[in-house]
């Protein structure tokens, strides 16, 4: 009798394992929008997880050519607040600003080199981080190749450029609003994308 108690608890258990593992693997399917989500929802789960993916901190290493901004708004060491959202805890964060440069900044739309879907607009790749650049900024509708890797898949990846705008760049050093550890030296947030610290 013992053992049949046993073992009835022993397969209880078991099957008790067993749904809550299948009922963790069928909530990560709907999180994701692979389980049972439609196309469109597919979609915007891509694009929104575009910047969670990306290398929050950095060496502080910049490309060769890339020159310090003369005069910048935010010199470095001063304090701003971010206004944009790349990445989840950005918007509203107080930066300390570690480099301030000019240069051309692009939007891009590229498919991984690692595979998956398409980045849509990806803010921001600089001119200095093409593959093979010259003295001319590149246009909306031209293609290039990446020598940045702020994202798993983006180094080597094709890209087309969506948008250019040549301003000040800066990297920063912030402590999400979310919470968790500071983020350091993270490229790349423009000038329009800072406001004055009070």
């Amino acid at each position: 009798m013992t053992m049949t108690t046993n073992s009835k608890n022993t397969i209880l258990l078991l099957v008790t394992a067993l749904f809550l593992l299948l009922g963790a693997c069928s909530n990560n399917g709907e999180d994701t929008g692979h389980e049972g989500g439609n196309d469109q929802e597919m979609k915007e789960e891509m694009d929104g997880m575009d910047h969670d993916d990306m290398n929050h901190s950095s060496s502080g290493e910049v490309p060769e050519g890339l020159k310090e901004a003369a005069n910048p708004t935010y010199p470095v060491g001063s304090k701003a607040i971010i206004q944009d959202d790349h990445m989840k805890g950005m918007k509203g964060a107080e930066a300390s600003i570690s480099g301030a440069y000019e240069t051309v900044v692009y939007t891009v739309t590229y498919t991984p080199t690692t595979g998956g879907e398409k980045v849509k607009d990806h803010k921001w790749v600089i001119h200095e981080e093409i593959a093979g650049y010259g003295e001319e900024p590149y246009t909306s509708g031209d293609e290039v190749v990446l020598d940045a890797d702020h994202m798993e898949g983006m180094k080597d990846a094709t890209a087309t450029v969506e948008s250019a705008e040549e301003t000040t760049v800066y990297m920063v050093d912030f402590t999400p609003v979310t919470g968790g550890e500071e983020v350091k030296n993270h490229k790349w947030v423009t000038e329009s994308e800072l406001s004055p610290a009070e």
